[in-house]
């Protein structure tokens, strides 16, 4: 950390150029002496990552920022909120701790913090802001998490963990194939907690992880409006479980709206299949289509489907409270139909269980993005290829 980014003369240079070019400035003559131009090109580029993301940091005088990479890949300020409303406990350990937003948010919500973090700098980094922002109760050990674990003899009420792609440029899907291996690790992990909790990223195949863990007792799928944010799952190392709790989450400026199931429930539910689409159409939140309730949602919402593989949905009597989009349909045409007599210049593009994918769709029909409909390209219950056109319900929930 150097400390001449709190010159006053710094800070307002930081401010001031927030939405600059950062290759220009790195490339010029330095702007001050005793802080290279590389160094406010980082704090410059922390910063304004953080000002949709991280609104405390952004607003709070006195906060350093560290690289560019250490913020995009830390919580967002709803998604570690909505953490410690969950994870709690008079002892908690963060083994990942990376920029401390988890940990500051915890500490809300925990009597005692210690944060661990592997990064000297980022650790230093983190202390920092976390005294700025007044939390007290934290306790910071720069070290490898895996090295403190087998130093330590302490016990925790909570341990959480964030193990990151065991490389970086791969689509991971298995918890094996993190870093740290958490599966590996579970003998060490639940000798000294009771409780567990894991952050993964969305694309992390759940069913495949439920097989990779034990005791997992509740799986959190958690949004951002319509935009997958993370996966968490919650593990009770004293007692077993064989149906564990998905509980789907979509965070929003107004409410938080949920849905709790287990796979068992959606495994056994049959929902009616539509002869004919409907006056509305809806379109599930990113959560639950993640969460694999496709069925359920039917049944609870009294909403037919239009395929059993279609995961759209649809009804004469509106369901404003439904966790997704709701669409009114405006028009109804078999693909064949559609290509061959409608000529639609503009439109929101959506393709479920269609052969072609939007791309597609939109260079073989001259379609352009926007305007104010929608085209679904989906298979009815017959099998047949449809197209809907339907428009925004006006009082949406989402």
């Amino acid at each position: 950390m150097n400390a001449v980014v709190f010159n006053p003369e710094v800070q307002a240079f930081i401010q001031e150029n927030l939405h600059t070019d950062i290759t220009k400035l790195i490339l010029k003559k330095a702007v001050f002496d005793e802080i290279s131009n590389t160094e406010l090109a980082e704090q410059i580029q922390g910063k304004a990552v953080c000002e949709k993301k991280l609104s405390t940091w952004f607003n709070t005088p006195g906060i350093y920022f560290p690289k560019k990479l250490a913020i995009e890949q830390c919580s967002s300020e709803k998604t570690a909120a909505y953490k410690s409303s969950l994870i709690k406990g008079d002892s908690l350990l963060d083994l990942t701790g990376g920029f401390g937003v988890d940990s500051y948010y915890f500490s809300k919500t925990s009597k005692q913090v210690t944060y661990v973090e592997q990064q000297v700098e980022l650790s230093a980094i983190a202390k920092h802001n976390a005294n700025v922002l007044g939390a007290k109760n934290i306790e910071f050990i720069a070290k490898d998490g895996i090295t403190f674990l087998g130093e330590s003899n302490r016990m925790w009420d909570v341990l959480y963990i964030d193990p990151s792609r065991r490389v970086a440029s791969q689509k991971v899907v298995r918890l094996t194939d993190c870093e740290p291996n958490v599966p590996d690790l579970y003998t060490k992990l639940a000798s000294i907690c009771n409780n567990i909790w894991i952050k993964a990223a969305p694309l992390l195949d759940i069913k495949l992880a439920l097989t990779e863990l034990n005791n997992v007792h509740s799986v959190h799928v958690v949004s951002v409006g319509n935009e997958l944010k993370e996966l968490l799952f919650h593990i009770n190392t004293q007692a077993e479980c064989q149906n564990p709790t998905i509980h789907c989450a979509q965070l929003n400026d107004a409410q938080t709206k949920h849905f709790s199931f287990t796979y068992e429930e959606e495994q056994f539910a049959a929902p009616a299949l539509c002869s004919a689409p409907k006056t509305y159409l809806y379109e599930p939140n990113a959560a639950w289509l993640k969460a694999g309730c496709f069925k359920l949602i039917a049944a609870r919402y009294g909403l037919e489907k239009l395929h059993q593989h279609t995961h759209l949905y649809t009804s004469n009597t509106l369901i404003a409270e439904f966790p997704g989009k709701v669409f009114t349909i405006l028009a109804n045409w078999s693909y064949t139909e559609f290509g061959k007599t409608v000529s639609v210049k503009q439109a929101n593009c959506i393709s479920r269980n269609f052969p072609l994918q939007v791309s597609a769709l939109q260079k073989k029909h001259k379609i352009t993005d926007g305007g104010n409909s929608s085209l679904f390209f989906i298979t009815d219950h017959t099998g047949q290829l449809r197209v809907l056109q339907a428009a925004r319900y006006e009082k949406s929930p989402q």
